[in-house]
């Protein structure tokens, strides 16, 4: 290719650019947010705009780990080198079911660091390709001819920007320009708007499902405390009386800081005072957070933030679609947070884009076999979030068939990863997107955990 445009400068959006950059002359990143004036190109503390939950706390899964490493070799070390912290399962990664912590078991690595933190070591990492650019603009809507994507209309902020290299077009106040692309990818997030952009061009707009869970969560972040914490990161799941969860989260960040999550669902979600976040720290019954409630020093407010739905968009229902066009990130799927799936599977999409150009695909064809692979991604991240949000008293939603049963046979499979080192990692090696979810309906594997579950009650 000559030029590809990615849409967006989101994680997802940086994966993909640094994918196309070994299939073409140019890569454009179009990114709405002014990311040079805001100095967020390395070590940055604050989130952009462009990302409402970067104040949040994220979790870069193993799977997602182990791709960054591979595309931008030392990039884990990189980031401990900067202040983050990276824990291996068998040690410093602590979990607690009801209080209960599971049993100690290794190879799996996590990192802990802060959103800004993380994206601005990845953005610096792939500008430095000699053919990725970053472009300021708006993402206004697509070109067609001929049955495909062959370009990308986009406004600029600045009046007294210079014309855009391939454009043709003058300098203007929110002048709009087209970038001609041979392939685009749309990396826009949960709020894209590609289905409007394919229907304004006479193309179907996939259909979008949403699942209603209404979480809420906040964020604190502390001075780390001196001694007493050997936990680098540390997370608890307690089940209330109505059945609803609530979810808490720490570790260690950048900075010499801690950064403490605490969710919960509809009248559950935590407030934004600091009282009410410490309180329901010391509530939790894990010790790690009535540690850190006691011991810690708050720096400022809690910042709170609400996740209404999960979504996904059914690009594969399609019966027609134009070549030189892809969605990957939160505009194929948006899952519940608390799971830490965003970033990994964003990470994933890039891996199927790449496999995807590596059969040098014909550009006047359809993407379905790209499209084909991130399906098998999106569902079993699904499964494995979304489903569990409908054992929720409060999520309303068609359960699929055999929704019972293999909502037992899970919460089978959760109670023996507290005590049994085998059925606990096949649980993480699902949860960190290293296997397939239905891995852990194995007969093999409910047969361990049953006898680890009687072993418990005896």
């Amino acid at each position: 290719m000559r030029r590809a445009v990615v849409l967006g400068g989101s994680i997802a959006g940086l994966l993909a650019a640094r994918v196309l950059s070994g299939h073409a002359e140019e890569v454009l990143v179009v990114e709405r947010d002014d990311i040079a004036a805001s100095g967020a190109f390395g070590g940055a503390r604050d989130p952009r705009p462009g990302v409402p939950q970067g104040t949040q706390m994220h979790a870069l899964l193993e799977a997602g780990r182990r791709l960054l490493d591979n595309w931008f070799p030392g990039f884990t070390a990189e980031l401990v080198a900067g202040g983050a912290t990276s824990a291996d399962t068998g040690r410093g990664v602590h979990s607690y079911l009801e209080g209960r912590r599971r049993v100690l078991v290794g190879g799996v690595e996590m990192v802990s660091a802060t959103r800004p933190f993380l994206e601005a070591h990845l953005r610096r990492r792939v500008l430095a390709l000699d053919n990725v650019r970053l472009v300021n603009g708006r993402v206004c809507g697509l070109r067609y001819a001929g049955g495909r994507v062959d370009g990308v209309r986009y406004a600029r902020p600045d009046a007294d920007a210079d014309a855009d290299p391939g454009s043709g077009s003058a300098p203007g106040s929110g002048a709009e320009d087209v970038l001609d692309s041979d392939l685009t990818v749309d990396a826009t997030g949960r709020a894209s708007r590609l289905g409007t952009w394919l229907r304004e061009g006479g193309w179907p707009e996939p259909a979008l499902r949403r699942m209603h869970v209404d979480l809420g969560y906040a964020t604190a972040l502390f001075r780390r405390p001196e001694g007493g914490h050997d936990a680098m990161l540390a997370q608890s799941l307690t089940t209330l009386p109505d059945g609803r969860l609530r979810l808490s989260t720490l570790g260690r960040v950048e900075g010499d800081r801690w950064i403490a999550l605490t969710a919960g669902y509809a009248d559950d979600r935590p407030g934004r005072g600091t009282e009410e976040f410490l309180l329901r720290c010391k509530q939790d019954p894990a010790a790690a957070f009535r540690r850190l409630a006691e011991d810690a020093e708050p720096i400022g407010e809690p910042v709170g933030y609400r996740h209404p739905d999960n979504r996904r968009r059914d690009f594969h229902l399609l019966d027609r679609f134009p070549a030189g066009l892809v969605a990957a990130g939160d505009s194929l799927a948006s899952f519940n947070p608390v799971y830490g799936q965003g970033m990994s599977s964003a990470a994933m999409h890039a891996a199927c884009l790449a496999a995807y150009l590596d059969t040098r695909p014909s550009p006047r064809d359809p993407a379905w076999p790209y499209f084909k692979r991130t399906r098998r991604v999106v569902d079993d991240a699904w499964q494995t979030s979304a489903l569990n949000d409908l054992k929720l008293p409060h999520v309303t939603g068609p359960r699929p068939p055999g929704f019972t049963l293999a909502s037992r046979l899970g919460d089978l499979v959760v109670r023996a990863s507290v005590t049994d080192p085998v059925v606990h990692r096949r649980f993480l090696d699902v949860m960190h997107m290293l296997a397939p979810a239905r891995t852990l309906m194995r007969p093999g594997t409910l047969l361990r955990a049953a006898a680890a579950v009687r072993r418990q009650g005896a």
